[in-house]
């Protein structure tokens, strides 16, 4: 027997209705966006005032974290519990059709819907700092400076079970209405890819201090999201931890 993969419950709020067959909601396709990218945009609501803030995240399991200032306006209102919708977008490509309705993009996107709440436990808190690094970076945080109490202090962590979550992907290229390839206009598919450039190494570094062998994903030439992935992969390896 097959066996039907996992999926968040779907509803009218994370439904894709238009072009509904652009539409997943298993986890494998989810969480593999996820972890393809570094940046997000979290949505919430303060006193009737709509706000959408830009900030790195990661993911464990279905549990999404973000972190910023203590200080942060976005982290004192999305700490108990209030409805946020975090959105993640890779962008693949530009398409020209032959008429302007049908211009479009290639893309990957995720909503993911749940309730954002303050990480107050501080054994969790410290954990989750580390892997704020070491998800990107793995291994990366056992060969720093121990983080001050005053460093850890300053910076809050906000997590959100994923409650509800699709993602939507495009990937046709040109498509135009039938009787218009017969007309004498150029068409084309313009690929967008993020691409790491050489590492550029700090020009203070003391002597004898070399690139960790752990820094092997972020190599010139790679597509960023392939690094992030396999970077998410290596720091949740153990195929029996929950989190991976």
């Amino acid at each position: 027997m097959t066996k039907t993969p996992e999926q968040y419950p779907v509803d009218k709020t994370n439904r894709v209705k238009r072009r509904h067959d652009r539409g997943f909601y298993d986890h494998e396709t989810v969480h593999a966006l996820l972890d393809a990218a570094a940046l997000c945009h979290v949505s919430y609501v303060i006193d009737g005032q709509p706000y959408c803030t830009p900030t790195l995240f990661w993911r464990e399991g279905s549990r999404l974290y973000w972190h910023g200032s203590s200080a942060s306006r976005m982290l004192k209102n999305l700490s108990k519990g209030e409805p946020a919708c975090l959105t993640a977008t890779h962008l693949d490509s530009l398409v020209l059709a032959r008429c302007a309705f049908n211009h479009s993009a290639d893309y990957r996107a995720v909503m993911a819907f749940g309730h954002a709440r303050l990480l107050d436990n501080q054994a969790e808190k410290e954990h989750a700092l580390v892997m704020m690094v070491d998800r990107f970076f793995p291994q990366r945080t056992s060969q720093l400076r121990p983080s001050t109490k005053k460093e850890i202090k300053a910076t809050a962590v906000v997590y959100m079970d994923i409650e509800k979550a699709s993602a939507k992907i495009r990937a046709r290229g040109v498509v135009d209405d039938e009787e218009d390839y017969a007309l004498p206009i150029y068409a084309e598919r313009i690929p967008v890819r993020m691409v790491l450039g050489a590492p550029e190494p700090c020009p203070r570094l003391l002597p004898g201090v070399t690139r960790p062998e752990t820094l092997a994903p972020y190599r010139a030439g790679r597509l960023l999201y392939d690094a992030l992935t396999e970077a998410h992969q290596a720091t949740y390896a153990d195929p029996h931890d929950k989190n991976g």
